[in-house]
């Protein structure tokens, strides 16, 4: 599963897609305010819908004059913004959006252009304003302000999810919904400013995450947890070669639904740990669950393969997640929220199977995990 792959990473909206399709390239890192020490996670998300049905304006499903005349949305929208903050401070996420034909981009390694908007494998910058009247249409999903950041990136472990979104499966449209983490662990270089306030962003504390979805719906449910920034109990210190991710949802064949599955990889200083699709159609042992209290969501999963066995305990607090605001290729807002934020904490558990039994390898500490959830 730790396996690059650019073109996996390309823009993979041809077809169907095309017409009723979406894809999004996220990336989450944290900087620091040099002046009073504060510390926030902030978001990027470089989001394509409809390309095919795009005119040389951005076409917004869920204005007034599009919707009477039965138009879906077509766009390239920029999302940025800021997660929650631990004292309770609010997340903020600002939309710009941009007619197609602003698109300017290539195959593998994708590079993009969308007007003051780039990106790249290794380097992103933009700058994204939403005015107070912008923000009261409904239209714009958006809060107003704005963010600019110019940021190297550099992706240092990946989740390949093999044969799911391989050729195959891609060329018949076989998932609703595809993903890819290129950079499930992820180093970030730069500046943000938000609302005039400058944060610098350094390797060794960004904790940076990248990701890509892309397909013709968002899939419902979704559950998402990522985090590298993780103490071991055997050396009482922060791993630098070690992350967690974990990717679950309920997805289509066709019309047909699948079972509830989770992808799990651990790069474990520098040993990956793979739970999931060990095999062409063959699934590691898994037994998962959600809880919900009145302050949080909990997510309690244990997962074994033929060598190792894991079990993961993670939550994060409701006031510390945010609704991100997205619309269907149909052109609806999404039904159920997609709760999201980077706050997730946690503990894993990781053992090497013997004969008789199982022998624990360490025990780890997480922070600073990105979660999103969909019910």
């Amino acid at each position: 599963m730790n396996q690059s792959d650019l073109n996996r990473n390309s823009c993979m909206l041809q077809g169907s897609l095309a017409k009723k399709g979406y894809i999004r390239w996220f990336h989450s890192f944290t900087g620091i305010q040099e002046e009073t020490g504060e510390s926030r996670t902030f978001f990027i998300d470089y989001f394509i819908i409809n390309p095919a049905l795009g005119c040389e304006q951005p076409v917004l499903g869920q204005h007034p004059y599009f919707k009477k005349k039965g138009m879906r949305p077509s766009y390239v929208m920029v999302k940025a913004g800021i997660f929650p903050g631990e004292n309770g401070e609010a997340g903020r996420q600002f939309n710009a959006f941009y007619p197609i034909s602003s698109l300017k981009a290539t195959g593998s390694p994708l590079v993009m252009q969308i007007e003051e908007c780039f990106y790249s494998e290794n380097h992103i910058t933009g700058f994204v304003e939403v005015s107070p009247e912008e923000a009261r249409h409904r239209s714009f999903l958006s809060n107003a302000g704005w963010m600019e950041w110019d940021l190297e990136v550099h992706k240092a472990v990946a989740c390949h999810t093999g044969i799911l979104s391989g050729a195959f499966f891609r060329a018949v449209k076989g998932l609703e919904s595809f993903w890819h983490g290129e950079g499930i662990r992820s180093f970030f270089r730069g500046t943000v400013t938000l609302n005039g306030t400058a944060y610098q962003i350094s390797p060794d504390t960004s904790y940076g995450y990248a990701d890509k979805h892309w397909g013709r719906s968002f899939v419902s449910p979704l559950f998402q947890f990522a985090s590298c920034k993780i103490t071991g109990a055997r050396t009482d210190r922060e791993l630098k070669h070690t992350v967690l991710a974990v990717n679950g949802c309920c997805p289509r064949f066709l019309c047909f639904p699948l079972r509830r599955r989770l992808m799990i990889q651990l790069t474990y200083m520098g040993e990956d740990y793979e739970f999931g699709f060990v095999k062409p159609f063959l699934f590691s042992k898994q037994k998962w669950e959600v809880k919900e209290t009145n302050k949080r969501f909990i997510w309690h999963i244990t997962a074994k393969n033929k060598t190792a066995v894991i079990r993961i305990s993670c939550s994060c607090t409701k006031e510390q997640l945010m609704r991100l605001r997205y619309e269907t290729p149909e052109g609806q807002r999404l039904k159920s929220p997609l709760w999201s934020g980077s706050a997730g904490t946690g503990t894993v558990q990781l053992y090497r199977r013997e004969k008789g039994g199982k022998e624990l390898i360490d025990t780890l500490k997480l922070e600073n995990g990105v979660c999103r959830w969909r019910q």
